[in-house]
């Protein structure tokens, strides 16, 4: 049985951010919906508004690869199992809200270190806004625009 759009975001949620508290998983979420609401740019061309096609869009996010650096990634979405509170933030953001700290980011991006780069993905068509827990976001650039 295929998984419902409600049902991929949560899991993306509890793998993705699980660790990062409320506001941490309200920053993914937002992204994944942010992705599928931009008015221009790549995510507009390639997303078209469908939230499946944000989550599964190819290398954007590490939980939805079964396989990273050529090993099994167990932690990702297949084997992930949502609970209420992620059902909940999945709810939270399909109904328009975001979290208002990272504004309209598109990435975010765990570097695994105190500090964020400045600029993220490769090609700088995003520029760091701010951090929430571990993960750095970033707002699109003009650059972004014409992708």
């Amino acid at each position: 049985m295929p998984l419902t759009d409600r049902e991929l975001l949560a899991r993306l949620i509890r793998c993705e951010a699980e660790g990062e508290g409320d506001d941490g998983m309200k920053g993914v979420a937002s992204v994944v919906m942010n992705r599928v609401t931009v008015p221009y740019g790549e995510f507009f061309r390639l997303v078209h508004g469908d939230i499946r096609a944000a989550i599964f869009q190819p290398r954007q996010f590490t939980c939805v690869m079964e396989v990273v650096n050529g090993q099994y990634n167990p932690q990702n979405i297949y084997n992930m199992t949502p609970l209420q509170t992620h059902y909940d933030i999945a709810d939270w953001a399909m109904t328009g809200n975001t979290l208002g700290a990272i504004a309209n980011s598109l990435w975010y991006f765990n570097p695994f270190k105190p500090s964020c780069i400045s600029f993220f993905p490769p090609g700088e068509n995003g520029t760091y806004l701010t951090r929430v827990k571990q993960h750095c976001y970033y707002i699109p650039t003009q650059k972004y625009a014409s992708t």
